[in-house]
């Protein structure tokens, strides 16, 4: 293969009758290879910088991530814990970034090393080229174990969440029964009432009593229960023995006085679980604030214990 000094179009042979590109001629015979040449250090230069700068990546992430997780003590069981978690931060943070590192050292990489090793009369530095391309591969195992020894307990994180975010939706509506009780002075006949009655200025409720947010409310779910004391007969106050005294104020309703037609009331409220089905084992159940799974619940007869302590006292 020669190349012309004056166009640069290569061609095979010699240029005997001169360039078929350009015509130009040849002044003399081409100058020998020389007899030493000194070996390139390119390609494992390449490799190291790889590995470097994946290693790099990774230990200051780490550094970051185990700053964020100091230990309490300096016991090794509270440092290496530390060390575990900051690990699990690191691989997580760089997750997206080492998937097309773990390919370009695969693929890139280990082509690199192989024509070093093919050809080292033309490369050196091989000793540096495989510390870089070991560096590089121990950075990908690294981050692949901690991503998989940290899978389960993300996962548990999330599930933890989104029945945290569940839990909220199921408490705002127990205060929404109870602002309505307070108000009304009895629970309503249908949960979608408290729309009617309540302000939900953050709509909050709104989102409680969507049915994508905690199922459909089917029939027989909420079923509303109690006793009115102003239909109980009154039991006349005991007289006061001794003196009684009398003051200007005597006619005045006290304050721990019931109203009249104030009724205790009571309520159950079977909602759907997290996987929104209505029937299932984590169907939860709510008892006048009591939040339980249906599994745990057990059969409960509705304001038979709130009942017989208000008949009670």
């Amino acid at each position: 293969m020669t190349i012309c000094p004056c166009c640069g179009v290569k061609s095979v042979g010699y240029f005997n009758d001169g360039c078929n590109a350009c015509g130009a001629q040849s002044v003399g015979e081409p100058l020998p290879r020389p007899e030493h040449e000194l070996p390139s250090y390119g390609r494992a230069l390449v490799l190291v910088a790889m590995g470097t700068s994946m290693v790099g990546m990774f230990v200051g992430q780490l550094v970051l991530g185990f700053l964020k997780h100091l230990p309490g003590s300096f016991s090794f069981s509270s440092f290496f814990w530390s060390l575990a978690n900051a690990g699990q931060t690191a691989a997580w943070r760089i997750k997206w970034g080492m998937i097309p590192a773990t390919m370009l050292v695969l693929v890139a990489g280990r082509k690199l090393y192989t024509s070093i090793l093919s050809d080292a009369d033309r490369f050196c530095g091989e000793r540096y080229a495989r510390q870089g391309l070991r560096a590089a591969v121990a950075v990908c195992i690294l981050t692949g174990f901690f991503l998989v020894v940290s899978v389960p307990g993300r996962l548990e994180n999330r599930r933890l969440s989104i029945e945290a975010g569940y839990y909220a939706h199921v408490h705002r509506l127990d205060r929404a029964f109870l602002e309505y009780g307070i108000r009304y002075h009895t629970l309503p006949s249908d949960p979608q009432d408290l729309l009617k009655g309540l302000p939900d200025p953050d709509g909050s409720l709104a989102a409680a009593l969507n049915e994508r947010e905690i199922g459909p409310l089917g029939p027989g779910a909420y079923k509303p229960s109690g006793s009115d004391l102003a239909a109980l007969p009154q039991r006349k106050p005991r007289p006061l023995q001794g003196l009684v005294i009398r003051n200007a104020s005597v006619d005045a309703p006290s304050d721990d006085a019931l109203p009249a037609g104030w009724s205790l009331t009571n309520y159950e409220l079977r909602l759907a679980g997290p996987d929104k089905i209505v029937g299932t084992e984590d169907d939860l159940i709510v008892r006048d604030g009591v939040i339980t799974k249906a599994s745990e619940a057990g059969p409960g007869v509705i304001g038979s214990t709130a009942s017989s302590n208000a008949l009670k006292r």
